[in-house]
């Protein structure tokens, strides 16, 4: 099953590469902004909000079939594309998805982009490599 945290990270991922969440209305979603420094921005933060709320009907993200709402239930699960390396929705049981989203984006994957990611706290980042350099005795002997 996916959690929140998966699908709204499979969403912040595609958003970074343009994709769209449409909406039961028709209309579409994409933040202009989706990671401010170790976190996602108030602006995607405020689309995921309006994502889940029941009161926007069934939205999904553009190039696939499958409901958010849908992707919040025991059938769906978030891998990994074996084409991108991009979240992708599978299903626990039965058939997989048709196509990746990648499949709509012509460019992508370009190695010579950086690739979407989540956000990250610079002080614990910072923190882990000092412990790992401490516990292999890089630094601490004088």
């Amino acid at each position: 099953m996916a959690t929140k945290q998966e699908v709204k990270k499979y969403l912040a991922y595609w958003f970074q590469l343009g994709k769209k969440v449409v909406v039961g209305n028709g209309s579409t979603l994409l933040p202009e902004r989706i990671i401010v420094g170790d976190r996602y921005s108030d602006e995607f933060e405020e689309c995921w909000e309006k994502i889940i709320s029941p009161e926007m009907g069934d939205c999904y993200l553009e190039g696939t079939h499958q409901t958010i709402a849908e992707l919040l239930t025991p059938a769906w699960e978030m891998e990994i594309c074996a084409r991108c390396e991009m979240p992708i929705a599978m299903h626990s049981i039965g058939m997989p998805a048709v196509i990746c989203p990648c499949y709509y984006l012509p460019e992508w994957p370009n190695t010579e982009l950086p690739s979407p990611r989540c956000p990250v706290d610079t002080q614990e980042y910072l923190q882990q490599i000092r412990d790992r350099l401490f516990e292999n005795g890089q630094i601490g002997k004088n």
